[in-house]
Formats: structure tokens, C-alpha cells, sequence
């Protein structure tokens, strides 16, 4: 049995750099302890629960179209649908005790149930 630990997502709107170019698909990994844990500590989170979604998003999230690197910094320019999008896919993929609906090998888009729940109705390309 194998366990899959990434997901590949598109944002529905996409995180736009500073050159304009625009970045949607991405890869989700599963969260360990650490993930959580660890950004408790952090300055910001401790001045600001509501940040500590940040924190661990740029954690788990391993790329995001052609960045080098998701930091704190991208996650905090994502647009608010984006970030909605990306804190319910988390809480998607990473629910215990049930498989992540809608996730795997069967060639559906991984992030249409999460629009569908958000009550949006995003065109994807």
C-alpha cells in the first residue's frame, strides 16, 4: 500500500510575482507534527493567531508555478479566494480518519470539491 503525500492544486485566481507573471499550479504535501508545532513559536504567530495559517502554509506548500521558493511573504500577497482555497485544501488532505475525497489517480481536479465548498465558481484554463 502506498500512502500519497503531495497534491497537486490550481488556485483560482493564481499569486502574481513581481514581475506580473502569474503562478496557479501547485503542490501540496501532507503536514507532519513539526509543520504545526514549530510555528507556534514564531514572533508572529504569538502577535497574531491568524497568521499561524501563514506559517505553516508555506511549510507544506513545495511549489507554487515556477517560484524557487513558497515563503511566508508569497502566502501573505495570495488573494483572499486563494488563501480560502489553499486553508480548505488543507484541512482537506490532511483530515484524519477519512480519505480526501475527490484526491488520487482518478484524473479529477483535486481542488474542484474544495471551489464547490467555498460556494465559488472559478474558471480553470
Amino acid at each position: 500500500m502506498n500512502l500519497q503525500t503531495e497534491y497537486e492544486f490550481t488556485l483560482p485566481r493564481g499569486y502574481v510575482d513581481r514581475e506580473g507573471n502569474l503562478h496557479r499550479a501547485g503542490i501540496m504535501r501532507l503536514a507532519t507534527a513539526k509543520d504545526e508545532i514549530l510555528p507556534l513559536s514564531d514572533p508572529r504567530v504569538q502577535r497574531n493567531d491568524a497568521y499561524l495559517i501563514v506559517i505553516v502554509l508555506s511549510r507544506v506548500i513545495t511549489r507554487l508555478g515556477e517560484l524557487g521558493e513558497v515563503n511566508p511573504g508569497v502566502i501573505e500577497n495570495l488573494f483572499a479566494s486563494d488563501l480560502a482555497y489553499l486553508q480548505e485544501f488543507y484541512n482537506q488532505i490532511n483530515a484524519a480518519g477519512r480519505p480526501p475525497s475527490g484526491l488520487g489517480g482518478n484524473g479529477e481536479d483535486p481542488g474542484e470539491e474544495v471551489r464547490q465548498r467555498l460556494g465559488e465558481s472559478f474558471a480553470t484554463p
